[in-house]
This record gives C-alpha cells, structure tokens and sequence, in this order.
C-alpha cells in the first residue's frame, strides 16, 4: 500500500481509530492522575449515551451521527485511562511500600534464571505476600535481588520462594539533568525495590512453583546458550551470537553496543521484527510441504504460530519482539482464512493487543520505533524505491536495501533525536553490510543448534560463525571511526517532536495526493518548529544556574551561564571518565559546552563565587568553617560538623549531602536543619540540586 492508497485506511483499519484515542487516555493518565471514579464515570456516561443514541429513530440517528463518533472515542480515551490505572500499583495500598515495614517478613519467588553481574549476582523475583506478627498481607509487583558473587554461594534457583525479613530500598534514579530515569523504567516493570541478600539473610522455602511452559522455555535458553558458549569461539563473539540470537545482552561488550548504536544498526542485536521475519520466513518455507495434506493450510499455521511464540518468549518476550509476533500472528491467521489484512489494522490491533497487556509499553523506546519503523516502512518504501531502476538485479537488491533504510528513518529520526539527542550519519552505510550479513549469521545459529548432537560440524559451523562475526564488528567499528560519523548534541521538545510528525504528514500529502492544504500544513508546522528552537536557545543563552550532581564518589559542582559551563569537583575525580556518565547529558539538555573557566566563578579553596552566591564544600579532612555568608554548603565524606554553628556564621539557605555520606550522618543532619528550619536536600534520594538565578 503506497501513499496514494492513504484515504481508505480508515475504513480498512477500524483499529487505527481504535488506538488514537486509547493512546492518548494512556499518555494523559502517566502525566495527570485521575481517580478510578472519574475514570470509570466517563467510560459509563459515554457508553450509556452511545447506546441511547444507537436506540433511538432512524432520523436522530443521523442527524447526530457525528456524535456516535464521538462517543466511541470518549470510551476508548478513558479505556486508556483505565487500564493504565490498572497497571499503576504504586498508588495500591497493599503495594509493597506501603505495607513492608521493620520486623516484617518479605515472602517472595525467584521468576528469572540467575544473571552474573560485575559484583553480584541478580534475579528478579515476585512479591508474594508481607508476613506480620498478626496477619499475612498479600502484595504483588517484584523486587531485584542482589546476591554476592561468591563462588560458594548457594544459588537459588528460578522457581524457588525465599522469605527474608531485611529492610527493603526503595529503586532511585540519580536524578541528574539529562540522566536515564532507571526508577520509572522499574516502576514501568511493576518493579519499586531492591534488596542485597547475603546467605545468612533468607531462607529457602521448600518445595518449587513448577510452572512446565516456564521452565521449558528457560531450559531452552540455556540449552542454546550453551551451544553458543560451547561452539562459538572468543567471547566478544559469542556475546554478540546470543544477543543477535536469543535477546541474551550480559555476555555483550558495552564498546560494542556503543559502535552499533552510533552507527544506526543496534536493531540487529536487539531482538525485533527483522528476526521474527527471519523466522517466520524460514518456517513458511520448511512447512510448505505440510500445507498440501488434507486441512494442511490450519496445521501449517498452527505450527507457525507455535514456532514463532516460542522464539518470543526464549528472545525474552520484549516489546518489539511482541509487536512483530502479534503482527505475524494476525498474517499467519489471515492466510490460513484466506484473507488478506490490512497492514495498518494489523499494525494498529498488534498495538492495542499490547498495550491491553502493559499500557507503559507506549512509553518505551523500543516499542515507539519499533512501530514507528515498521509503519514508516509500509507508507514511504515504494515511493522511494520507485524513484530509481536498475535493470541488473545485484544493483537493485542492494537499492531496495537503502530504500528500506531511508524509509524507516522518516518517522524514526525525530524519535531517536528526542529520546537520545543524536543521529548517526552513516546508518545507509552500515545498514548495507549489517543486515544481510547480521541475516546469514543468524540462519547460521539456528542450523548450528540443530546440528548441536554432531560436535565435529557444529564447531566447524561455529568457527564460521565467529569469523562472520568478527567481520561484521569491524566492519561496523571501523565506520564508527570515520569522521563525523554521529552527529549528537540534538535536543528538541515533546511539541516539536509532535510537529515534526505533523510536518512528514503534510509534506507526503502534497506529494501524493497533491492537497495544498498539506503544503500548508506542512510550511505551519516547519515555521512553528523553527520559532519553537529560537526560543529555546534565546532561553539558553540567558540561563544561569548551579548544578550540584549526584555521584557517589565525592561532590561534583557545575556553574552554567549562557551557553558554557564550568564544572568543579572533589580531587578524586576524574573528569574524564565521569565527563560522559554525569556531564555530557546535561550539557545536551541545557545545550552549553564545558569551558575550563568561566568570568563570573571565582574559586577560593573550598569556597566558590557565583552571581553573589557563596557555594562552600566541607568534608571530614576540612571542618572549619569561613566567618561570611554561605549560600549553599556542601557536606561530604562524613563531614564531622554540629549544624546549630551555622546560625551565628555562615546562615546557609541550602544544606546539601552528598551520597558519599553515611545514611546515619545523613539523618541527623537533616533533623538538625529542620529544627533550625533551613533547607536539606539529601542527593541520594532527591537527585540533583538545580538552582535557577534567573
């Protein structure tokens, strides 16, 4: 279906009328809360009416028929509403940090494998119930178990229930500008907190919950991360096998996921449709001969299905892995009716289907350009593969690869620039080599597990392999090499995001349909885009704030005026290695870059100077104060200090910790301040302190 085809869709794909609304009840209920009575009020009211309307003449019925339209789209908004209120267990009061207290008891059951960590060991596992002295209360959602890396550790197994009666923490996000906020990817997970177990904290519950489809995919898991381990030799390409394969990341080099994602093809080691696709390709063509028995078309179908579902759930059972398998599920079905789908009923039902499942999956990046490709793909592809012909056939499959590639980045790009403010600018290079090689190495994989029980082919197989492997890695670091190859530092808002998609609609409008109205909405949306920028950077250029981050090391202070920034901090760290974790980000946001001085800072020791704001540090090797006004007094490494000093001195307006304190020290300054009714902010749990002077 090309972009000439565009004006039915809304008839083929009822879906799609479907998914705005309920999308938008989705995102709206993550940013405002509304009572599950509001929600429910709505939903009721508008389905009342829609029915009243349904039963009423045929002359009303038509005369208000635009009314039915609205009716739908108000219970399929608060339908969204809905079950994002569903998904929302942090607002539950048998959530469990509500009812888990000191002295309680915390029943829980181990539902993923052990993974090996750096420094520890983690599993994930489900909340069962909180035990008290007086009443077991059951709670639900999932805590992160760390256990030490200890080669006489007995490990648990995934099935198993521990109960342990340790204080539970609560995940934080570090709350630096420009950060990953890992607390609400948790949360997204029905995951709130964390606990370090050693052996001596819990005990094991006899008895398992055996689960067999559970334990057979997990067996399967393993089975086939053993094969790789055992067949695939050098580890950085084993890693890379199993991720390309199964979704298994632990075992890949993070230098290598940053060169694939710099380069525009991260897509392949990610589990997603390209894979599913590969799949579903190679099991249609193995099962051909089964759809020409009697009733083999529904046979062959079903083992398709059973087929791709499994490889979904051993890859992990991700958000775009879900979407592709959804989206072959509704194509295998549609064949085996004979039937033939529209791709954007199929896209906008996979979608609605998921987001049934899990609402916050329209917050995931994966999960918005999994379906952002997917769909930019169907509507732009033909038009652009349309714009060159090659007679000779080498020459027009790699044509059709680069059209496949330009098309997906349309709806893409302004994703991937707000989400991680940059872009690779060689991504038709790379993506040229990388998917039909990233194709044969997988076929590889699947022919390497089936001919496992033959260990003299599967390491000749696994040789090859790893020689494929080590091309592609080059290959692709090599052109993460090359000059200019990312293009970051791109920062836009939420509305300019929208408008960009605004701008690609009109503009395709007036190309295929040749609407002016399109034009013009096209020229709108480009001219309010650019008046939305210049405001930005006008607001940049005027800023003046200080910075105080959360890192663990020690104190770390950023002054930022205009466009440039400063950064200063205790002598242990290294701005090198915290440069791109802590600084980088927030220079993207605020769009400065970072000088080696600035006019306005004035530094003394311990004691700094900034638009008439005195900034102090004090640490345990330094507990002397200076006889002037402090503004904002940072304490670290245990500062050994009495706050009820400060009154007569320095009469800070800000007390602020650093995670380099103990949590004790910690909460005694802070009821020291709140008797002496002076501002505390505690950056482990707060986050960084961002103060504006504007």
């Amino acid at each position: 279906m090309t972009l000439s085809q565009l004006p039915p869709i809304w008839k083929e794909a009822p879906f799609i009328r479907i998914i705005i609304p309920f999308s938008i009840g989705i995102a709206v209920a993550n940013q405002v809360y509304f009572d599950s009575f509001f929600n429910w009020l709505i939903f009721l009211c508008s389905t009342a009416c829609l029915t009243f309307l349904h039963l009423s003449s045929l002359f009303i019925k038509y005369k208000y028929r635009w009314l039915a339209g609205v009716f739908i789209h108000l219970i399929f908004f608060s339908g969204g509403l809905l079950v994002a209120s569903f998904a929302d267990d942090s607002r539950n009061k048998n959530s469990i940090l509500n009812v888990y207290a000191p002295g309680d008891y915390l029943k829980v059951t181990i539902e993923e494998p052990l993974i090996a960590k750096e420094h520890s060991y983690k599993e994930i596992a489900s909340i069962d119930q909180v035990v008290k002295n007086d009443s077991n209360i059951s709670s639900f959602g999932g805590v992160i178990l760390y256990f030490p890396k200890d080669s006489n550790f007995r490990k648990p197994r995934c099935g198993s229930s521990l109960i342990f009666s340790k204080i539970i923490q609560p995940i934080r996000s570090s709350g630096n500008p420009g950060a990953f906020d890992y607390r609400t990817y948790c949360a997204r997970q029905g995951i709130h907190c964390s606990v370090y177990l050693t052996e001596k904290d819990y005990r094991i519950i006899p008895g398992k919950k055996e689960i067999f489809l559970r334990n057979l995919l997990f067996q399967t898991r393993e089975t086939v991360l053993n094969i790789i381990t055992k067949y695939v030799p050098g580890s950085t390409e084993a890693g890379f096998a199993e991720a390309l394969l199964i979704g298994y990341k632990e075992d890949l080099a993070k230098s290598l996921v940053e060169s694939y994602a710099n380069t525009g093809v991260v897509h392949i080691i990610a589990i997603s449709g390209l894979h599913l696709g590969i799949v579903y390709w190679l099991l249609n063509i193995l099962l051909t001969p089964v759809g020409r028995i009697l009733h083999g078309k529904w046979i062959k179908a079903l083992l398709i299905l059973l087929g791709l579902w499994s490889f979904t759930f051993i890859a992990g059972a991700g958000p775009s892995v879900l979407r592709s398998a959804f989206m072959f599920s509704f194509i295998v079905i549609g064949q085996a009716l004979s039937r033939q789908a529209s791709i954007y009923n199929t896209l906008a039902a996979s979608a609605f289907v998921l987001l049934c499942i899990n609402p916050y999956w329209l917050l995931d990046v994966g999960f918005q350009l999994s379906y952002a490709a997917v769909l930019s793909i169907v509507i732009f592809f033909k038009s652009i593969y349309n714009l060159l012909y090659f007679e000779n056939k080498i020459v027009d499959f790699l044509w059709k690869l680069n059209a496949v590639t330009i098309s997906a980045q349309i709806l893409t790009v302004p994703i991937t620039i707000y989400h991680f403010h940059q872009i690779p600018t060689y991504f038709l290079l790379s993506n040229l080599i990388a998917i039909p090689w990233s194709t044969l190495i997988l076929l590889g994989e699947i022919l390497l597990c089936t001919v496992s029980f033959l260990p003299n082919v599967a390491h000749l197989i696994g040789e090859i392999i790893a020689w494929m492997i080590n091309f592609l890695n080059t290959y692709i670091s090599n052109i993460n090499k090359l000059p200019f190859s990312i293009w970051d530092g791109l920062t836009i808002s939420f509305s300019q995001l929208l408008l960009s998609f605004i701008f690609v609609a009109g503009m395709s409008c007036f190309l295929a349909l040749k609407r002016k109205i399109g034009l013009f909405v096209s020229l709108a949306s480009a001219l309010t885009f650019a008046l939305l920028h210049s405001f930005a950077l006008y607001e940049a250029d005027r800023q003046k704030k200080i910075i105080v981050y959360n890192v663990s090391s020690g104190p770390l202070l950023e002054f930022v005026e205009g466009r440039s920034a400063f950064a200063i901090g205790d002598s242990n760290l290294r701005f090198s290695s915290i440069s791109n974790f802590y600084l980088h980000p927030s220079h993207t946001v605020y769009r400065v870059e970072r000088n080696t001085s600035l006019n306005d800072v004035l530094v003394n020791g311990n004691l700094m100077r900034f638009h008439g704001k005195n900034i102090f540090f004090l640490d345990h090797f330094e507990n002397k104060l200076v006889d002037q006004k402090i503004d904002v007094l940072i304490l670290s490494h245990n500062a050994r200090i009495k706050l009820s000093g400060l009154i007569s001195k320095s009469k800070p307006e800000w007390v602020v910790a650093d995670p380099s304190n103990s949590q004790v020290r910690v909460n005694n300054w802070r009821k020291e301040c709140d008797t002496l009714g002076i501002s505390f902010h505690n950056l482990r749990e707060q986050g960084a302190l961002i103060l504006d002077l504007n």
